[in-house]
Order: C-alpha cells, then sequence, then structure tokens
C-alpha cells in the first residue's frame, strides 16, 4: 500500500525497541492475572469464608485447568496456599496485593462515577484501567475525587 494522507507511511521500530515494549507488555499482563486473583480469591473469602478452584473459574470465566495453572505460580511467588481439592487461602503478601488492588479499583469506579458513567460501565471499565494506570494518575484521580467532594 502507497503512503496517502489517509494511511501516511509509519516509520519502523527498531527490533530492540519492539522487543522491550513486548516484554513489558507480558509482565504487565502477568501482574494483571496475578492481580485478578487475588482480588477474587479476598472476594469469595469474604462472601463464603473460603475459595475453591470451581468458584474462581466461575468468577474469572476460565476452565479449572486455567485456575490450576494460574494458583501454581500464584503459590510459587508467595501470594497464595494452596492443595488440591482443598480451599485457597491469601498469604501475608497475597492480602497485602488485594488490599492494594481493591483500593485502585475503587478509585477508578469512584473516578469514572463523577464524570457521570453508569455505574455497570464504570465497574467494566475500571477492570481495564485499574491494572494499567500509573501511580501519578491515579493520584490524579484521588485528587480530582477529593476536591469533588468537597463541593
Amino acid at each position: 500500500m502507497q503512503p496517502s494522507p489517509r494511511h501516511p507511511k509509519k516509520p519502523v521500530r527498531p527490533s530492540a525497541l519492539q522487543a522491550e515494549s513486548l516484554q513489558q507488555t507480558r509482565r504487565e499482563h502477568a501482574s494483571e492475572i496475578a492481580e485478578d486473583y487475588v482480588e477474587a480469591i479476598a472476594d469469595l473469602a469474604l462472601a463464603q469464608g473460603e475459595a475453591r478452584v470451581v468458584d474462581l473459574a466461575r468468577r474469572l470465566g476460565v476452565t479449572h485447568v486455567t485456575v490450576n495453572r494460574t494458583l501454581a505460580r500464584l503459590q510459587r511467588d508467595g501470594y497464595v496456599t494452596a492443595r488440591p481439592y482443598r480451599a485457597i487461602f491469601l498469604t501475608a503478601q497475597g492480602h497485602a496485593l488485594a488490599d492494594t488492588c481493591q483500593r485502585r479499583h475503587a478509585t477508578v469506579v469512584s473516578f469514572l462515577r463523577s464524570l457521570g458513567i453508569a455505574e455497570k460501565a464504570a465497574e467494566i471499565d475500571a477492570e481495564g484501567i485499574e491494572h494499567h494506570v500509573s501511580t501519578e494518575t491515579l493520584a490524579a484521580f484521588e485528587r480530582h475525587l477529593r476536591r469533588a467532594t468537597r463541593r
């Protein structure tokens, strides 16, 4: 395709830069999955007293095989304790991560709601935004919310 005003020719990124960018994206994706799991485990433990593989699979919309693979990684990384056919529990490190994720999620939802976004849309959008929002942006959201509540 020839470059045109509608489709300008994009500069080719250097391979090393592209590889670094893709590696960063994969690391963030792995972190996002861990955050989703510890949040779900914390929610289930609060609601039901425990989290089980079948409950996590249902809540996260994945198979029990996927849950078991991810739990193995979370155990290795020190976020959960689990044994086959038993409940799953967060470690102190897992609780700390879940608390951070839940606060970040609540901040993003509140910020979106302050902009007039409907509750359901704010909840859905927050699921994606919360994992990628920078510390600086999250602080700006919090400042905005503090100013909005003083009015």
